[in-house]
């Protein structure tokens, strides 16, 4: 009989190794790799935002390669269906019948890890067709529910929504991503590394460090980690203090919608996985703080005051914080 805290303690330094065979291609960004991993973990999607050129889909496409997992890679365009994701029906001559009949086609949803690149370049009613696998890691098609193979994870790739050419995701389908991270510039070192490695004549070949079966072992494993009760309020009272009327003026003046209900539950998964990842056993206030900025980013709309002051989400958060302490 396996032990969850013996999977647990193989937890942190697959975790380890995962992330090293990763920095063997994509440079300078080891917390977005740990922030990734921990969604992944958590059975969470993951959307990533940033200018062209910061290596949104080399770095989803790397994981592709090191996790014993299917990989598939859908180029989002104005001009893509729903149809395009999901599958469809043909009709085809049954040989041995004698008759047509229909048959199920299916899209690139039917993977366990989804690369959804450049999301925002396509039309609401194609990144609609997206919601329904997200959370019920299932599609319907024609009137039949054909389920998804486990692990799936939609890890999304967007360029800011400034750019032309792009259509702002829908608050329904942002809730559904249990992070939304920002891939920032890198540092000038970094840089230099990258034009000198990337434009020599050497291939980096990554190697497969992490099975299917790893994967689906630490993700039931995570979910067994214990949260305190004083962390668990704690953490209501965070995303609570982001909701206009809950009492906190930072929130009446700056804030025109606050998190929902998921932000509590993503915050404690998120806070089970980066305690996994540390080698312990228990959920701490300092887990939970690891993960907000990458959970409430997009679930906390400001207003227009709050860009007239020049007041960011981070500022914010920092008083919410103090107040709940």
């Amino acid at each position: 009989m396996i032990v969850i805290a013996d999977i647990l303690k193989e937890l942190p330094k697959k975790m380890h190794v995962v992330s090293n065979e990763l920095g063997k291609k994509v440079f300078g960004q080891e917390k977005l790799i740990e922030e990734l991993l921990a969604a992944i973990v958590s059975r969470g999607h993951c959307l990533l935002t940033g200018v062209p050129g910061l290596a949104k889909t080399l770095l989803i496409s790397s994981l592709g390669e090191v996790a014993d997992l299917s990989f598939k890679r859908i180029q989002f365009t104005p001009d893509m269906m729903p149809s395009d994701i999901t599958g469809s029906e043909i009709l085809e001559l049954n040989q041995s019948a004698g008759a047509r009949e229909f048959k199920f086609l299916k899209g690139p949803v039917f993977t366990n890890l989804l690369l959804a690149d450049e999301i925002n370049r396509t039309p609401p009613k194609t990144q609609a067709a997206l919601l329904e696998a997200m959370q019920e890691r299932a599609v319907t098609v024609a009137g039949k529910r054909y389920e998804l193979s486990e692990p799936f994870f939609v890890l999304a790739t967007q360029n800011p929504i400034e750019q032309e050419g792009t259509y702002p995701l829908p608050e329904a389908q942002l809730d559904r991503f249990m992070f939304a991270l920002n891939v920032d510039y890198p540092d000038q070192a970094t840089e230099v590394r990258i034009m000198l490695e990337t434009t020599d004549e050497k291939t980096v070949q990554l190697n497969k460090v992490i099975t299917h079966e790893e994967l689906l072992k630490f993700q039931d494993a995570v979910r067994y980690l214990p949260i305190p009760h004083s962390v668990a309020e704690f953490t209501t009272k965070i995303v609570r203090g982001t909701r206009p009327g809950g009492g906190l003026p930072v929130a009446e003046k700056y804030i025109r919608w606050g998190a929902g209900s998921r932000a509590c539950q993503y915050l404690a998964l998120a806070g089970k996985a980066f305690a996994a990842f540390d080698g312990r056993l228990n959920v701490s206030d300092q887990d939970i703080l690891r993960a907000l900025p990458g959970v409430m980013r997009h679930r906390v709309i400001l207003n227009y005051r709050a860009e007239a002051d020049n007041v960011t989400l981070e500022n914010i958060l920092e008083e919410i914080i103090a107040a709940a302490r």
